[in-house]
């Protein structure tokens, strides 16, 4: 990308909606024509569009990664999402994405590079939603980042067991290759993982999700800040705990194994 990339359209139809719904959101009913994409749900629309040979050894796209990083591996780290105004099943979506902003530092985990995309989803030329995506760029040996530990606190609780084939459909819906989705021998032998990671963005519509069954229906979220802490791994039930309040809701996502895997407040 070298800090911008094509604008692109989409329309808004109701497929990778009811995919996603199917295998992650049961409770809700099928999309129809007309009726507001859930928020966070732009996300499983303009899937990664990178040939293979514009691909990194871990199957992350090169192209909208800032030129001249040479570290091997690429994690999502978060995403703060503002949003404006509803899109709704049928809309013509237009796509705009730039590099936003690059730091690097070193701390326990070596040298680090933080690098920030902004995507934009307008409809008939008014900003719709406008989200930052934020990557971290580690190095081939880094450690996995301290271990928080937390209860899952909160009035509302909403369990799920991830398999093999939930990260597949959702590596499928995303057009996602990052190979420590599905490559169990990449995962481990050369990123050193436990097994197979959860993808990020999924823990992040996960938690929108319980967020939204509980204090949010006819509701449009303000925003949403969203930042992952640590790993999740298939086949362990992750657990999002969501405390509901009158401008806010909070809501957590804990490891079976009592780590606080992710946060996400979400501003009415």
């Amino acid at each position: 990308m070298g800090g911008a990339a094509p604008t692109r359209t989409q329309r808004v139809d109701t497929v990778p909606a009811e995919d996603y719904r199917g295998t992650f959101a049961p409770w809700l009913p099928s999309p129809v024509p007309g009726d507001p994409l859930p928020p966070g749900w732009e996300g499983l629309y303009f899937p990664f569009a990178t040939g293979m040979d514009g691909l990194r050894p871990d199957g992350t796209p090169l192209g909208d990664a800032p030129p001249g990083i040479d570290l091997p591996r690429r994690m999502y780290a978060g995403e703060d999402t503002v949003f404006h105004r509803p899109i709704r099943f049928g809309d013509t979506v237009e796509q705009r994405v730039r590099q936003g902003r690059v730091t690097e530092k070193r701390g326990r985990s070596g040298r680090l590079v933080f690098a920030d995309l902004e995507r934009e989803y307008l409809v008939d030329g008014e900003l719709a939603v406008r989200s930052t995506w934020h990557d971290v760029f580690l190095e081939q040996d880094a450690p996995p980042p301290p271990v928080r530990r937390a209860d899952p606190a909160g009035d509302r609780f909403h369990r799920l067991t991830p398999d093999s084939r939930h990260l597949f459909r959702f590596s499928a819906i995303t057009f996602n290759t990052h190979r420590v989705h599905y490559d169990r021998d990449w995962a481990q032998r050369v990123e050193g993982l436990e097994d197979l990671l959860v993808h990020g963005p999924l823990t992040r519509l996960l938690m929108l999700d319980a967020v939204m069954a509980g204090g949010g229906p006819g509701r449009t979220p303000a925003r949403c800040s969203f930042t992952a802490t640590a790993p999740l791994f298939v086949d362990r039930e992750i657990t999002v705990g969501v405390t509901d309040g009158e401008d806010t809701a909070r809501a957590v996502a804990v490891a079976d194994d009592g780590r606080l895997a992710a946060e996400a407040t979400v501003h009415w």
